[in-house]
């Protein structure tokens, strides 16, 4: 007879998997893989400690965790990721929204409190996590997101459709600011590729080996898609409006160095993230 397995006997022996593998927390993917199984928060598992797992409940665990010990994020195999007040699908063809970019989000909000009949650009919009974030919570009349690949368009789109279905925001194609030329907008935002090429070995295989390369890497130094970003800026931001814009770690000086040489920025600002690292750049268009 096949063994019936408790909730808690599955977390055990597979966090005791992944630690073989050599994963980092091996318990909280362990309880993370189940709960998504059986659509329960963490806590429920330990609530439910010694239920014994139907056939049918293994049989969707075991592909589960199949993926994951191949280092699929655990986002994707879910299909969902959490991003401020949101719910987001997500799959491969976006990169997964991160707690930093969350920041990003406030610092333009941050910005924006006071004001009203806001429009902002999300350049590289990717599953819409920023462009979305920006419409339901704050006084923005109209958001663009664009990208370059038609791929997470879609998925933008889709999020739109499903996770905010009134927010006043429209998906374009397009890289950089070929989507929007001629138009102005208060804020500009971007969360762009800023990982350089030479640090691509030193990444997590979930980020290195899943999650889309055209959205992480730019060039040797990671400064390729920045440069244009910034010197493209002003030219589309209303007088006195906000670049915002997420960065690498040990970036924030050659970026403050990319804003200052246009020459059209007041002093820009760096923000720390919450694990106190120089994460975000904003600067004001003079004027």
């Amino acid at each position: 007879m096949e063994k019936r397995w408790t909730v808690m006997e599955l977390v055990g022996w597979t966090a005791n998997y992944l630690g073989e593998k050599g994963f980092h927390n091996p318990r909280l993917n362990a309880e993370l893989l189940l709960a998504g199984t059986l659509g329960l928060k963490r806590l429920d598992l330990y609530l439910q400690h010694d239920r014994p797992l139907r056939p049918d409940e293994m049989a969707q665990f075991k592909p589960r965790l199949l993926r994951r010990a191949k280092r699929e994020p655990l986002q994707y195999i879910d299909g969902t990721a959490a991003f401020r007040d949101l719910v987001l699908r997500v799959d491969a063809r976006v990169l997964i929204p991160r707690p930093e970019t969350e920041r990003l989000v406030q610092a333009v909000l941050d910005w924006a409190e006071g004001r009203d009949g806001l429009t902002a650009l999300d350049v590289g919009t990717g599953s819409g996590a920023i462009a979305l974030a920006l419409a339901t919570e704050g006084p923005f009349a109209n958001v663009v997101g664009v990208d370059v690949s038609a791929d997470a368009l879609e998925v933008a789109r889709g999020n739109a459709r499903e996770a905010a279905p009134d927010a006043a925001v429209e998906f374009r194609p397009g890289s950089l600011y070929q989507g929007v030329a001629g138009e102005r907008f208060h804020v500009v935002v971007s969360n762009p590729p800023y990982v350089g090429e030479n640090e691509r070995a030193a990444l997590d295989p979930e980020v290195r080996d899943w999650e889309p390369a055209g959205a992480l890497f730019a060039g040797a130094g990671g400064l390729d898609v920045i440069r244009p970003l910034v010197n493209g800026a002003a030219a589309h931001l209303e007088p006195g409006g906000l670049l915002a814009m997420e960065i690498g770690v040990g970036q924030a000086d050659a970026v403050r160095a990319l804003v200052r040489a246009t020459g059209a920025f007041a002093e820009p600002r760096v923000i720390a993230d919450l694990a106190g690292r120089d994460r975000i750049v904003t600067a004001e268009l003079r004027g």
